[in-house]
Formats: structure tokens, sequence, C-alpha cells
């Protein structure tokens, strides 16, 4: 068999950057949560496009309001009530005030708005001001949320709930996004037998696992995924499998054995499919190194370890970085909700020229975390829920010592 050689974390990454993006298609904001920018969004209009009360209170001049105290209160005139969502009626004069809620419109004349606790009514017509206020107090110019013209979003950023409100809110009714990635998987092994399959299991068979978390991976970096597939041991049904996933996916991702022969013999389907390139064959990483990438200029094939934790391990640190950069995020690697600094419970030794994933649970002690190393084989699904995260030793570091400050990714 040809050698292929084994790629750091470091290369992988980059040859990952080079990657072209997604087609762009342009979606209705309904659609584009949890979608990736291709382009950037600059505000159309102004936000707020009228001066807007932040308080409720009364519209007033400031000036007017200059030395009211409790025991000498500033009285002002009332001179009308400003209505939620319409144009102010009355122009504010020396020694005048008008009703207003918050997000009113402030009327012509007034600078300022006091708070409605810093005031008393005497009569339908008067009102005692206790506290005085600034020009500008409790009120929103045009444009001090948003500027006409401003940057509102760049290019790679994943839409949120709030981003998809603050289009609404500037009357932008679509965005050009990049095309969700289409990821087929495949599930080989003869001992694999379908999840729902009722025991006690036949000596030697396992359900199928990994097909489950790989596609909710996939799903949580914004990818569609069309059924799993699940097929034995044998080269020519696996060939024909990823030639019919080709067909509708960008990206097919097969989770084979562990031993030699089966990572062998998905590097032999991957080098004879049509106009197959095989990008690298090993990622000197622990757990994962027998990953493999290959391409036909239309479809990425991943070929991931069996076991399931190595095979969660190279979804965290490559695939699902890859899949948001496809769409066109600049993605951080590894993968994870978000990073945590923590205490290193023990000593955790490393080989000097791989990367290390070790899965921790976290413990809080005081007011620090606590990560305790977990430690087991990588054929143990229980490890999977053990987790709260995991730290990575860097290729160039031959360990953590116990008490080490560490980034914990949380998974």
């Amino acid at each position: 068999m040809e050698f292929l050689k084994v790629l750091s974390i470091s290369e992988v990454i980059n040859l990952i950057g080079s990657f072209p993006k997604l087609d762009i298609e342009v979606v209705p904001i309904e659609e584009a949560l949890g979608r990736v920018l291709a382009e950037n969004i600059y505000a159309p209009e102004p936000v707020p496009h009228f001066r807007r009360a932040t308080m409720d209170g009364y519209a007033v001049r400031a000036r007017d309001t200059f030395g009211a105290s409790e025991s000498m209160p500033a009285l002002l005139e009332i001179v009308g009530s400003v209505e939620m969502g319409k144009a102010p009626t009355c122009v504010i004069g020396p020694n005048q005030a008008a009703s207003i809620p918050t997000g009113g419109a402030v009327p012509d004349g007034a600078d300022a708005v006091v708070m409605v606790e810093y005031t008393t009514l005497i009569d339908e017509s008067t009102i005692e001001v206790y506290r005085p206020v600034a020009p500008g107090d409790h009120i929103m110019a045009p444009g001090e949320d948003i500027s006409e013209g401003s940057l509102l979003f760049e290019a790679g950023r994943i839409l949120k709930p709030q981003d998809i409100g603050t289009l609404a809110g500037l009357g932008i009714t679509e965005v050009r996004v990049h095309r969700k990635p289409r990821v087929g998987i495949i599930s080989t092994g003869d001992e694999i037998v379908d999840h729902a399959t009722k025991g006690p299991l036949p000596v030697g068979s396992v359900r199928n696992v990994n097909s489950f978390f790989i596609a909710g991976l996939c799903q949580e970096v914004g990818a569609q995924v069309g059924m799993g597939t699940l097929i034995s041991d044998n080269k020519e049904i696996l060939h024909e499998a990823c030639i019919n996933s080709a067909k509708y996916n960008d990206v097919v991702i097969l989770s084979g054995g562990s031993s030699v022969g089966i990572r062998d013999f998905t590097l032999r389907v991957f080098q004879e499919l049509p106009e197959s390139r095989i990008l690298f064959h090993g990622v000197a990483i622990k757990p994962g190194k027998p990953t493999i990438l290959a391409t036909n200029n239309k479809t990425y094939f991943w070929g991931l370890p069996g076991q399931p934790t190595s095979a969660l391990i190279v979804m965290f640190a490559l695939v699902c970085p890859f899949l948001l950069a496809i769409q066109g995020v600049n993605p951080s690697f590894p993968f994870s909700k978000a990073v945590i600094e923590a205490n290193l419970a023990s000593r955790v030794p490393s080989v000097h020229g791989r990367e290390d994933y070790v899965p921790v649970k976290l413990v809080k002690q005081g007011d620090k975390w606590v990560a305790r190393p977990i430690f087991g084989k990588s054929g143990m699904i229980s490890l999977l829920t053990k987790a709260d995260g995991f730290i990575t030793i860097p290729e160039h570091t031959e360990g953590f010592e116990e008490g080490s400050i560490v980034i914990v990714n949380l998974i």
C-alpha cells in the first residue's frame, strides 16, 4: 500500500483553511437563524430614527430643573402627553413638560426626560420636580443605537436570535448566506448492528453508536444530515455506498472499525473513488491518529476511527471546525461550546510530537473549577457521557503537572 504522510494538527488546520466555501444563497430572515453570512451587512437607516425616551417620566427643558431638590422643587406646567407610536403634538417651552412613556418620541423643545419617580403630580396641569436633569438625560438620540451605514455584522458570522431581531428592526427581510453542507454518514463493520436491535446481542456484536453523535455534532454546526447507512465490511458495497452518498452530499463521513485491516480497507476504497485525492492519512493526535481525508473535487470523504471516543474527539478536533470553515466561518480548533479555566487534579503525561485530547470531569471547589482527567479505553461509550469537556496537550509539550491551570473545552 502507498505510504502516506501523517500530518501535524497545524498542517491539517492550514489545509482546512484553504478549502473553498460553499455556494451562496439568499434566504428570508425567518429561515436565517444559525446560518453563516456570506457578506457584510450595513445599516440602511439609523436606529432610532427619532429622539426616543428611555424612561417613563416627563419631557422637559433641562435648564428648568437646575437646582431642583426635595426642599425646593421645580414647578412645571404639563402641556401635553406623548402617545406610543405617534408623533408628539406639543412643543415644550420654558417651565413646561409633557408626560412621556419609555420609547416615546421626545417633543421639540425638550432636551431631557425626568424620571417619573422624581416628580409629584400637583394637579392635572402641574408637576413638582425634585431632582435636576442634564441635557440628554434619558433620551436616545437618532442613530445613537445604530448609525446609518455602520457595519452591523461581518461575513462569516453565525446569525443568532438577537441578530435576526436586529435585521427585522432595520427592515432587512433577507440575507445572503453560505449553503448548509449536506452530510452523509456511513457506519461500517460486520460487528455493528442497528441501534434498535433488541438484546441480548450475539457475542461480538455492538449496536450502532457513532452515527448518532456524529449526526448530532454535524447538526450543531449547521449541517444537514441525511439518512445514515449501516453496511458490513465489504469493499464493493462500501465503494458503492460512497459513490451513492457523494451524489447527494458535500461531505461523507465514514466511521469504521479500529483494526489496521479496517483502516486500510477504508483507505483503499477512498483511493479508488473517481478522481479521488487522498489529502492525508493520519493526524498526529491521540486519540484519532488513523483519520483520513480525501476528496474528488466535489465531495469530501472523512474516514474516522471506529472506536467511539476516538471518533468523538476527531469530530471536535477537526470535522466540526471543517464544517464551519466551508460555510465561511473562521473556526476555532477544536470546536467547543465554550472554554473555562480549571486546575488540573492530577498529572497528565503526553508524548512529544503529537497533540493529546484528554476528557475531564469538572468539579467546583470553592470559587475554582477543578478538572479531573477521565481515563479509559477508547471503546468505552461511558466516557462520552462522563466528560464535561476535554483539555488539549500541545504536540511539543510532554504533559501537564498536577495543579496546572488548563483550558477546558466544554462539550
